[in-house]
């Protein structure tokens, strides 16, 4: 699994109201992501949360409800560019995280 980040430019609200530029001479823009560290069940079996002291692993967090789930659905038909548990030719077998569903 990776970690992927975008860099847009934003110099009209993100940087002061415009007052710092970025210096496109620079690019290409490289980030390092220092002590990154994610939780993540080994298998599909083991749903539980592993540390409970963790605010995202509480009860709220641990199913969608109907009205998020639809928003869930309706940002991945307009918003979804690439999903790798659709792409066969690179994965011939579906990775087992891609059977768990919303």
């Amino acid at each position: 699994m990776g970690v992927y980040s975008t860099l847009w430019d934003a110099d009209n609200w993100a940087t002061r109201g415009g007052l710092e530029k970025i210096d496109w001479s620079k690019a290409p823009f490289y980030a390092y992501y220092k002590d990154f560290d994610i939780e993540g069940c080994p298998e599909l079996l083991m749903l539980t949360a592993t540390n409970l002291g963790n605010w995202w692993e509480g009860a709220a967090y641990g199913a969608l409800n109907a009205i998020e789930a639809r928003r869930y659905r309706w940002v991945r038909v307009n918003h979804l560019i690439y999903d790798y548990c659709q792409d066969k030719s690179r994965f011939p077998v579906t990775p087992p995280e891609c059977f768990v569903g919303i």
